[in-house]
């Protein structure tokens, strides 16, 4: 089998040195590699219209409305890349992509829910617009469509990740609210709490594409750290945002965190420089009083330290890949993890 040639660093690096010019890890994306996943990529967005479109009525209205209000769709572009390299993109590979993003879905809809969230990505959110019962139900029929059209994939191995993830999830959600206000809360349970809120749908659906496309036992494994330290950046440049996005840019408030109570790393960061503002914390918090938090928040320096580990994870990440580089095409891989921590949104 063709193995593709390895970059020695990484892509955008590599590309600065040759033009002198910058561009951003998506800009290179999409120059170099997008082209080859456009294809698979609208296919999996059609079966997610019509497993969304599915149970008609309001429930399938609902469900629609959530693939409709768009989003990066990096899962299912995950499971794509994590492919063995020359192997054909085919019926288990298409049905994996849209169970993980489905997941990713229910998700959101029941995250929206507990959190009381009244906009996603600019739109209402489900519970918003029709309200919680409703909002339930759709989310209950996401996440029990997704392993329908899982086993469409035939591999009971792909199931049982897929429930692993799932069950993950659940727990990283249940840290969270019993993490809720607590501003003792240590590094390395913030860090867990975002493996398994985040990270394991992001290694699961590495996983399942080194599955699914016959790699060996040693890339899916490499792809489960990879996915690991890819969704930890993630988060983090996520956690991030909440301190410095602009509305335009998030669909949806700054401060959010700061609202539901959930700490995250830049406050703990910023709290262990500045012990003043524990003071600020806690309560009902007024938007003058979140614009003040975040302004302190950004004084201690804490947003560049998140920075700085948010890389540290993309750097781990990138080093996972050696691993799975006989089999896998790693360069748009590293591009992705280069991204996670270059997110402006």
């Amino acid at each position: 089998m063709k193995t593709p040639e390895q970059p020695v660093v990484s892509d955008s690096e590599r590309d600065s040195a040759a033009t002198g010019v910058s561009k951003s890890p998506i800009e290179l994306f999409k120059a170099r590699h997008w082209a080859r996943y456009a294809a698979p990529m609208a296919e999996c967005e059609r079966r997610l219209a019509l497993a969304t479109a599915e149970p008609g009525g309001k429930i399938g209205e609902a469900c629609s409305l959530t693939l409709e209000a768009g989003g990066k769709r990096l899962r299912p572009l995950l499971v794509f890349l994590a492919a063995q390299f020359g192997e054909t993109i085919g019926e288990d590979l298409y049905s994996a992509a849209a169970a993980v993003e489905l997941v990713h879905m229910a998700t959101l809809v029941h995250d929206d829910i507990l959190d009381g969230a009244e906009l996603r990505r600019g739109r209402p959110t489900l519970a918003a617009k029709y309200g919680s019962l409703m909002s339930m139900a759709a989310g209950d029929y996401l996440f029990s469509s997704a392993f329908g059209i899982l086993t469409g994939a035939r591999s009971t191995r792909a199931i049982s990740m897929l429930s692993r993830a799932s069950l993950d999830l659940s727990l990283g959600e249940l840290a969270q609210r019993q993490q809720t206000g607590d501003f003792s809360l240590t590094t390395a349970g913030y860090m867990e709490r975002c493996r398994l809120k985040t990270s394991s749908l992001f290694s699961v659906a590495c996983m399942m594409g080194a599955l699914l496309s016959g790699c060996s036992q040693e890339t899916v494994k490499a792809m489960e750290e990879f996915g690991l330290r890819l969704g930890l950046a993630f988060q983090i440049a996520d956690d991030i945002l909440d301190f410095s996005g602009e509305f335009a840019e998030l669909g949806k408030r700054v401060g959010a965190d700061l609202r539901d109570g959930t700490v995250t790393l830049p406050l703990l960061i910023a709290l262990a420089r500045d012990a003043t503002l524990i003071e600020r914390l806690g309560g009902e918090l007024t938007d003058s009083g979140i614009d003040s938090i975040c302004r302190k928040v950004q004084a201690t320096g804490a947003l560049d330290e998140a920075v700085r580990q948010a890389r540290e994870q993309v750097s781990r990440a990138i080093e996972a890949l050696e691993v799975a580089s006989s089999e896998l095409d790693i360069a748009p891989l590293a591009l992705v993890a280069e991204m996670a921590a270059d997110r402006k949104k």
